[in-house]
C-alpha cells in the first residue's frame, strides 16, 4: 500500500476538490505514475456512538481533479501506448484522456 513515509499530521479534514491541476512534464524516461496518495482518511468503527473525537485512521488517498497528469509513457510509437493507456483507464473509477505533447513522442493519461 501507498503511503507517505513521515507526515506532520496523522488526521486531516476532507477538504474540497476546487479548480483544475496544472500540467506539468519535467522530465524523460519510461513511464510514471504522476499521482500519490499523500491525504490520510480517517473511519470510526461500527456501531459506534456519535462524539469522543475523530476516528482512526484508516486508509490513504490521492486528490485527482479535472486536468490532473495521471501516467506518462515515452520510448513507444503512439499506437501501442494509447492502447496501454486505454487498458489503464479502464481500470479507474474516473473518466480520464489520452494527450500527446506536441512535437514530441511523450504521451499522457489525464483525468477528464
Amino acid at each position: 500500500m501507498l503511503m507517505p513515509k513521515k507526515v506532520k499530521f496523522r488526521k486531516q479534514q476532507k477538504g474540497k476538490r476546487r479548480g483544475k491541476a496544472w500540467r506539468f512534464i519535467k522530465r524523460g524516461g519510461k513511464i510514471w505514475l504522476r499521482l500519490f496518495p499523500d491525504k490520510p482518511i480517517t473511519k470510526k468503527p461500527a456501531e459506534v456512538r456519535m462524539g469522543s473525537g475523530k476516528g482512526a485512521l484508516d486508509h490513504w488517498v490521492a486528490v485527482v481533479r479535472p486536468g490532473k497528469i495521471l501516467f506518462e509513457m515515452e520510448g513507444v510509437d503512439p499506437a501501442t501506448a494509447q492502447e496501454a493507456m486505454r487498458l489503464a483507464s479502464n481500470k479507474l473509477p474516473l473518466k480520464t484522456k489520452f494527450v500527446m505533447r506536441p512535437g514530441a513522442e511523450k504521451v499522457v493519461v489525464a483525468a477528464k
